[in-house]
């Protein structure tokens, strides 16, 4: 019966173990909420104050989409770049929205084209392309987020 007793107090001690848990620390779990986050996705895409009224996500995302390229068409419209480059018909444009509202655009040629001067298409578009709407930038978990994506722009309308 010693034995017995000084057996349950053995395991009694060294059962303890196995009740006692630990708390995930504040590292670990940040990690694991960094890892559940999508970061490829924004909660809101940006968007102009027209397209505010808009409920749905991806019926304000392609408002967006298409009131930005209309208003860059428009500007660019009106500019020699389809005279100087009969050849070129659409322009592909990288454009950026920062977190403070601020609008970034960059021409994107292809790479293998020798036929375009660049720097004069890249001035041409710096100068034509100011003057915009102001834009609500996209939102992250709350946050407003620094969002890129390229457009292709039509120069020749028929």
């Amino acid at each position: 019966m010693k034995y017995f007793a000084l057996f349950l107090v053995i395991l009694f001690f060294n059962s303890c173990q196995y009740f006692d848990k630990s708390a995930a620390t504040e590292k670990e779990l940040l990690q694991k909420e960094l890892k559940s986050i999508n970061w490829k996705e924004v909660d809101e895409y940006p968007s102009f104050v027209d397209c505010n009224q808009i409920e749905g996500k991806t019926e304000r995302q392609q408002c967006f989409f298409q009131f930005l390229t209309e208003l860059i068409q428009e500007k660019i419209r009106i500019d020699t770049l389809s005279t100087m480059y009969p050849e070129l018909d659409t322009i592909e444009v990288k454009v950026t929205i920062f977190p403070n509202s601020r609008i970034q655009f960059e021409p994107l040629f292809p790479k293998d084209s020798v036929a375009y001067d660049r720097v004069k298409i890249d001035s041409i578009l710096k100068r034509r392309l100011v003057g915009f709407p102001k834009v609500s930038p996209a939102i992250k978990r709350g946050i407003p987020v620094k969002t890129q994506f390229v457009l292709p722009v039509i120069l020749k309308i028929e």
